[in-house]
């Protein structure tokens, strides 16, 4: 008797599963590509973004330059030698 009554329970436990993962799992996916539409989309931009104008299409700006390397002596490198690839 035990045995049935495991296997009763077993298969009520996995129906109310199923049925509770066809009107729930719905709803989650639906909330979920929402979401990420509208982050897409520009819903919720990074504030940094939207505190800088727009530029017109073709401008450049450069934000951030590097520091010049010191130049030193071209003469401590060496000589140049030219060379031809033989075949």
């Amino acid at each position: 008797m035990p045995l049935i009554k495991f296997i009763f329970i077993t298969i009520l436990i996995l129906w109310l599963i199923r049925l509770l993962v066809r009107l729930i799992l719905p709803l989650v996916l639906k909330n979920v590509v929402n979401k990420m539409q509208s982050q897409a989309t520009g819903g919720s931009q990074n504030p940094y973004t939207r505190a800088q104008p727009k530029k017109p299409e073709g401008s450049i700006s450069i934000d951030y330059m590097p520091p010049n390397a010191k130049t030193g002596k071209t003469d401590k490198l060496g000589d140049f030698v030219d060379y031809e690839e033989i075949k």
